[in-house]
């Protein structure tokens, strides 16, 4: 799972969405650095990530991409399924999706100072672009592709994957809805544990 995500699955706590949000850039034991709050979020990701990896419908989508983008199949489903998370955001929360953005932006800027020093790097164009909400189009999923797509210095191809997107839109939608009721099962009895 992407960023929105991790922050929804993370519940209401500001410091767990943090170390949730911020924990691909933690390494080893270095969440051991940060809060207890934030540690949880952090071992939250760890565990969304791993079970997300070895589930069969997550694995179902990432064949149809498999062939053309390899390793980087899993990133790009990532994706893909915060774009559903995002466009179908009224049948998971309450909230307004801008004012759930919102209020997490605002946490980011409160807490900044227990923030890694790559999240705080990124911040600025996070906010600027408006990640989180861009997720809801496919333009803005094309953005963010592309924007990593540079980040591997375009090898990845995954600024073309938007086509895959479209092609497989009813499919990716059906195994993402599919797959997120067992995730948030999962996260449900994981928060419970730390």
């Amino acid at each position: 799972m992407n960023f929105l995500a991790h922050i929804y699955l993370s519940g209401d706590n500001d410091l767990i969405k943090i170390g949730n949000f911020m924990a691909d850039g933690i390494r080893g034991k270095q969440f051991e650095n940060f809060p207890a709050e934030v540690q949880k979020g952090i071992i939250l990701h760890r565990a969304i990530d791993t079970y997300t990896d070895a589930h069969p419908v997550f694995r179902q989508s990432t064949k149809k991409l498999h062939e053309k983008y390899h390793h980087y199949a899993g990133v790009i489903i990532d994706i893909f399924y915060d774009h559903f998370l995002a466009k179908n955001w009224k049948t998971y929360s309450d909230e307004n999706l801008n004012d759930f953005v919102d209020r997490f932006y605002n946490s980011l800027a409160e807490n900044h100072s227990i923030l890694s020093e790559k999240t705080q790097r990124i911040m600025p164009i996070m906010f600027h672009e408006n990640w989180l909400v861009s997720y809801q189009t496919i333009e803005g999923i094309n953005h963010i592709l592309t924007q990593m797509d540079r980040r591997t210095k375009n090898t990845s191809k995954m600024q073309f994957a938007t086509a895959e997107l479209k092609e497989f839109y009813t499919e990716f939608e059906a195994e993402f809805t599919e797959f997120f009721e067992d995730l948030k099962q999962h996260v449900n009895h994981k928060l419970l544990s730390l």
